[in-house]
């Protein structure tokens, strides 16, 4: 039976009041982990933000080198998945863990480019006073034609049942408000289909071209079966979830100041 997890607050490398936190999930990435950790406080710096890393289970160096950049890289958090659960799952548990207003993820294979966070950042300020996410579009993608195929096929899937209109969802760079990302339903692979969810809890989503890197070390984790066949039971989950979607438009608390100022009002009619 599964157990309920809490987050009991680090002793250690927490910056006060961070104004983002910046969630990599990675799994088996050694050899990856110091530069994209370096790239993303050169993005920040002298800025509060913190650095979460979501160790999913990896059985090579990973775990090692991100305990050595505990002692040196004073924004790093660093958790670790008793057992692989997948990208979704390290995000969420990166998401509840963090304690900064606006969330980011990045993808750990150093593919993503982290100086594009600032774009995306920028995006979603501007449209204040309305909350939502500023999603990135890979330009001049770095990857295998067949990578670049099958994500072109899940995307037209998604596009013909969900009506998802993102010309990227599967982009991994994107930052979004950490009060909207705690209402999103959650379930396994729940990250491929961002965008749609965003939507559907009222919540505005913008899309951002961002670079994209080919990758240097290591092997991608997902192969093409996973892309085309794994996520049908997970489209039909997400239509039925749009389907259900019920919103009251708008909501307001009733105070004792509404009745009082509204009472003036009358009064002076």
């Amino acid at each position: 039976m599964a157990q309920f997890i809490t987050y009991s607050p680090s002793k250690s490398n927490v910056i006060k009041a961070p104004e983002i936190s910046v969630l990599v999930p990675v799994m088996n990435e050694a050899g990856n982990i110091r530069a994209l950790i370096d790239e993303i406080c050169d993005t920040f710096r002298e800025r509060r933000f913190e650095i979460i890393y979501i160790d999913d289970g990896s059985t090579d160096e990973t775990i090692l080198e991100l305990q050595t950049c505990l002692s040196q890289v004073e924004e790093l958090r660093v958790f670790r998945h008793k057992r692989r659960s997948g990208q979704s799952v390290a995000i969420r548990t990166g998401l509840l863990a963090s304690r900064a207003p606006l969330i980011a993820i990045l993808d750990g294979d150093g593919q993503n480019i982290p100086h594009d966070l600032l774009k995306l950042e920028e995006a979603l300020l501007s449209l204040r006073p309305k909350s939502g996410m500023a999603s990135g579009v890979r330009q001049d993608r770095k990857d295998s034609a067949i990578k670049k195929f099958a994500s072109r096929r899940a995307r037209n899937v998604r596009s013909w049942l969900l009506k998802d209109s993102h010309p990227d969802s599967g982009c991994g760079i994107k930052i979004i408000d950490r009060e909207v990302f705690l209402r999103l339903p959650f379930f396994n692979h729940m990250h491929r289909f961002m965008s749609v969810l965003v939507l559907r809890e009222g919540a505005v989503v913008i899309e951002v071209p961002v670079g994209h890197r080919a990758r240097d070390k290591g092997e991608s984790k997902y192969g093409i079966l996973d892309r085309l066949l794994v996520g049908i039971s997970d489209i039909i989950g997400v239509m039925w979830l749009l389907r259900r979607a019920n919103h009251p438009e708008e909501v307001t608390e009733i105070t004792q100041n509404n009745l009082k100022k509204n009472s003036n009002n009358n009064t002076i009619k």
